[in-house]
């Protein structure tokens, strides 16, 4: 965008197209609102993106986001703590919430195995879901990772590392289309995915 006629607008709005999905276009939108705003409202918009960033940190039993040490579905006495959901991240969690089908807890990758990006299994928390499996009584896991080459690639080294474990190991069915992500699943089909869900080893 040229002919900006404020440098500091420039810089603005060059540091907004930096997000995903934001053009120039649309960061000007967003820095104008901004600078239409009274002076009060524009800090608490900074101050609650700094307080996130400093404070956020990774739910020690299942490195969700959150708050505190333990996430609020970890702490959640009313969940069924036997049941473990394993995604790749946050976005994953709030996608299957938002079906309400589920009422487990989660273990959270961080991401998946992805040789041509670098992502390699000791790049993900693929460690601490076995010593999960090893040290915590647990009635089931569920593989929700999604259906990519990358996501199926990741499912089965899980599964690999899993066996042996005397846990059943199942996958969300193939309600989702190949190539899809979690994310963007509606809620009917993601719920009826997770309801519906069978062993890992028949979904091969």
């Amino acid at each position: 965008m040229d002919n900006i006629s404020s440098k500091l607008l420039e810089n603005a709005v060059n540091e907004f197209a930096l997000l995903p999905g934001i053009g120039k276009k649309t960061a000007m939108r967003l820095v104008l609102h901004l600078l239409q705003q009274d002076e009060g409202r524009v800090q608490q918009f900074a101050h609650a993106l700094t307080q996130m960033k400093e404070n956020i940190q990774r739910c020690r039993n299942c490195h969700n986001l959150s708050d505190e040490p333990l996430c609020s579905i970890c702490s959640d006495a009313r969940r069924q703590h036997a049941i473990v959901c394993v995604v790749e991240d946050i976005r994953d969690v709030l996608a299957i919430e938002n079906t309400h089908q589920y009422r487990g807890v989660y273990h959270v990758l961080g991401g998946k195995i992805s040789p041509m990006d670098g992502v390699g299994p000791s790049d993900l928390q693929i460690d601490s879901l076995v010593q999960r499996a090893h040290t915590q009584e647990l009635g089931e896991i569920i593989l929700a990772l999604s259906s990519t080459p990358e996501g199926d690639t990741t499912s089965f080294y899980l599964y690999k590392k899993l066996q042996g474990i005397q846990v059943p190991i199942t996958s969300i069915a193939r309600g989702i289309s190949f190539g899809g992500e979690l994310e963007y699943a509606d809620e009917v089909t993601l719920g009826r995915s997770i309801l519906n869900r069978v062993p890992y080893k028949e979904s091969v």
